[in-house]
């Protein structure tokens, strides 16, 4: 190993064309962390808006964009038992991810599943947290509970398909294409509904017979939220982690009171190692073994070398993927 390292940071706010490979110093893992020699990096909308100038990065955390990696340990900070120098394994990260050492705290490290290359195992963390405190923890859902996926074609719609699907509730999602809503029903969902030609809603009320979905996960907002809220099941629980059609809504109020219904939403970068580390428990538990035995994959679209980090990004921002883009590291 040397001490710099080839990296992409973002030069100013701006388009993808920002993004610039650069060398920077090797970081070091402090007391807690672990450093990765990094193989593959995921690429998420968040490093999209951190790229615009939108999304800064939590006090502490590298400038440089990445959420999510794959790699071998390098070496191991003080006080990290469980893991060593050469393990396999992928983390959740609040930054830095872009480049070709990064460290990670290691509550946050799990092991690259067996059968998984590691450009596939940087496609699950960022997903898999989001889908699995979003989805089973704030919105609860239960085996037979229906959810409603927008954006099933992304790397968290695709992801949320299989897991739902896998612990035993039917799934409704939207998409922009047929081709999208043909990889979602081939994924497990019961009905995907194009937008672009079909109203969801109505398609929702005809589908459940009327008594709506018991769980929505949107990653659009504007006037999508009031949509589904006229479609949801009594007790039902709207979970927001994303308005892409923008952040305020209007609602009325009243089906949220006769119908019981929970709004709620998240974010996931901010918060503590803790709460990131009881997350990645309770994936490891629950669904690494799905991941293992083939009922969980990550939807691979494409992979470009990380010099490439701006093409990626204009993939992304195009909204013409399946699944997951990634970066891989010579």
């Amino acid at each position: 190993m040397t001490e710099g390292m080839r990296c992409v940071e973002i030069a100013q706010a701006g388009g993808p064309e920002v993004l610039r490979p650069v060398t920077r110093p090797r970081p070091r893992p402090a007391a807690g962390e672990v450093l990765i020699a990094v193989e593959a990096a995921g690429v998420n909308r968040p490093d999209t808006l951190q790229r615009q100038g939108r999304y800064d990065p939590p006090p502490g955390a590298s400038d440089l964009p990445g959420l999510e990696v794959a790699g071998r340990i390098a070496a191991v900070g003080a006080g990290v038992t469980g893991w060593a120098a050469g393990d396999a394994v992928c983390a959740l990260v609040a930054g830095g991810g872009y480049a070709q050492f990064c460290t990670a705290p290691a509550p946050q490290l799990l092991p690259v599943p067996a059968g998984l290359s590691m450009a596939e195992a940087a496609a699950l963390p960022e997903t898999v947290f989001t889908v699995w405190t979003n989805v089973f923890e704030r919105g609860g859902l239960k085996p037979g509970e229906s959810l409603l996926v927008h954006g099933g074609s992304s790397g968290i719609g695709t992801t949320a398909i299989q897991l739902a699907r896998a612990l035993g509730s039917p799934v409704y999602t939207t998409a922009g294409s047929a081709d999208k809503c043909a990889a979602c029903e081939t994924l497990g969902a019961t009905r995907a509904i194009n937008y672009r030609t079909e109203d969801y809603p109505t398609v929702i009320r005809a589908a459940t017979q009327g008594r709506g979905v018991d769980v929505v996960l949107d990653m659009v907002g504007g006037d999508y939220v009031a949509r589904d809220i006229d479609i949801m099941a009594p007790d039902g629980r709207h979970v927001s982690i994303a308005f892409l059609n923008g952040p305020k809504v209007t609602l009325n109020l009243f089906p949220v009171m006769t119908k019981r219904l929970t709004i709620t939403g998240s974010t996931l970068r901010a918060r503590s190692v803790a709460e990131k580390g009881r997350i990645a428990a309770a994936v490891r538990a629950t669904v690494w073994p799905l991941v293992e035995q083939g009922t969980v994959r990550p939807v691979m679209h494409a992979a470009f070398p990380l010099e490439q980090a701006a093409e990626a990004h204009r993939l992304m921002e195009s909204s013409a993927h399946i699944g997951k883009i990634v970066l891989t590291v010579a």
